[in-house]
């Protein structure tokens, strides 16, 4: 059974930073790329950034560039999202994922996805 489990959410002032986990287990997790999604309260689920299984190449969203960062582990089985600059409009459940091939904004080719922690950031 595949379970992503996240963490690290919280309550941040803007400005401030927050480092999220996302352990893995139930699945050969060097063979998957990893990615963050988010949604917002009343907006539709969005891409964040993602990592490929063995390149390590990152994608971020125009929105978190130079702001947030992408790694992973494999030896721990734990991807992370190293969040810097927080600004209220970050405020969403984020979301961990998984996928045998590429994540993308398109969402397509998701085989595994978290259950989601809250990001809070008050201004």
């Amino acid at each position: 059974q595949v379970q992503l489990v996240e963490s690290g959410g919280g309550l941040v002032q803007a400005g401030g930073s927050l480092r999220l986990s996302c352990a893995a287990s139930g699945l050969t997790f060097s063979s998957y790329a990893m990615g963050w999604f988010r949604q917002a309260p009343g907006k539709e689920r969005e891409f964040v950034a993602s990592i490929r299984r063995s390149s390590g190449i990152t994608y971020y969203a125009n929105s978190v560039k130079g702001r947030f960062t992408i790694s992973r582990d494999n030896a721990k089985n734990t991807v992370y999202l190293q969040m810097n600059s927080l600004k209220p409009e970050d405020t969403a459940v984020y979301y961990c994922a998984a996928s045998g091939g590429v994540i993308t904004a398109a969402q397509t080719g998701i085989d595994y996805w978290g259950q989601g922690t809250q990001v809070t950031v008050s201004s």
